[in-house]
């Protein structure tokens, strides 16, 4: 297990080297002046070259690039272009927002999609079966924003159920739950579906097993073939997509963020994307990414809990 946690270590410092050489030279080939950006509409022509040099802008790709990767190490991502605030501070600021959202839609998809899935599975060609397999395509077919500007017309203008959007009240309020319903399931629909047509799938495979057949043999009650001996041997395909899952969800709240004017990264990696702030773009995605492959560590190590026979040699 420590030799699977040191590889995985290694394999994430060369997997955010190269996203970030990635991301730096899509910034730095991308149209726009960010020193236009900053200088705004009044600023002269020396005035835009001075802060060119400033920011050092006017350096050669890569010295710009080992600059940035070196501060990156001792923890500085530099400042925002916009605001000049510290681009770790601004992140963290709004990281918990979209922490609460992830772990939320991760809530609602994994309780609606295993259900679903089960009771497609074990009513195999039932009105169920096909009415959870027409939902599941429909919920992976659904546009986000279309989804999420559905449910505030209809919860939160229609029948003023829910507020229409903002995360302000800690989650464990009665007040902070409202907040998080819509966007959660506006974000945790299509992961639902994903896991609803896996776990069915999964579950048929192993139900059709020798080993379920002998314990129904011998008289093992059908609660216990379908907890114990089925639904345990059948996880494995099912953890790997809700992790999966659920590192697109850390990294794919934007739009949701964006319907429900939640103060989230995702928004704020949206206007830094419109406004050139390169610095903040590239603190973000360099956050998704490390939070994507630790998830992904995390999916491994709990295969080892759920099935023994697993070895990472």
């Amino acid at each position: 297990m420590v030799s699977l946690i040191v590889r995985r270590a290694l394999q994430l410092l060369f997997l955010l080297l190269g996203i970030s050489f990635l991301v730096f030279s899509s910034m730095y080939i991308a149209p726009g002046d960010p020193a236009a950006v900053i200088g705004g509409p009044t600023a002269t022509e020396s005035d835009i070259t001075a802060i060119r040099d400033n920011l050092g802008l006017n350096d050669p790709f890569l010295t710009q690039y080992v600059r940035y990767v070196g501060n990156a190490v001792q923890g500085d991502f530099g400042y925002s272009y916009q605001t000049s605030q510290p681009v770790a501070d601004a992140i963290m600021i709004r990281f918990p927002n979209t922490l609460k959202l992830a772990i939320a839609s991760m809530i609602v998809a994994v309780i609606i999609g295993v259900v679903a899935g089960l009771v497609s599975a074990l009513k195999q060609n039932s009105l169920l079966d096909v009415s959870a397999t027409t939902l599941a395509l429909a919920g992976i077919s659904i546009p986000n924003f279309w989804l999420g500007a559905l449910l505030i017309l209809v919860f939160s203008v229609n029948l003023q159920w829910l507020p229409v959007g903002g995360m302000s009240n800690p989650f464990y309020t009665i007040d902070g739950i409202k907040e998080l319903i819509l966007p959660a399931i506006t974000l945790g629909t299509g992961s639902a579906a994903m896991i609803a047509r896996m776990t069915r799938s999964s579950m048929l495979e192993v139900i059709r097993a020798d080993y379920v057949r002998t314990a129904r043999a011998k008289g093992v009650k059908e609660k216990n073939v379908i907890w114990i001996h089925t639904l345990k041997n059948a996880m494995i395909p099912i953890i790997t997509v809700i992790g999966l899952n659920f590192g697109l969800l850390l990294g794919g709240t934007i739009i949701t963020e964006k319907v429900f004017a939640i103060n989230g990264v995702g928004r704020l990696m949206i206007d830094a994307i419109a406004a050139r702030d390169f610095p903040m773009v590239q603190g973000s995605v360099l956050l998704v990414a490390t939070l994507f492959v630790l998830v992904n560590l995390i999916v491994d190590i709990v295969y080892t809990y759920i099935d023994p026979r697993i070895k990472y040699e």
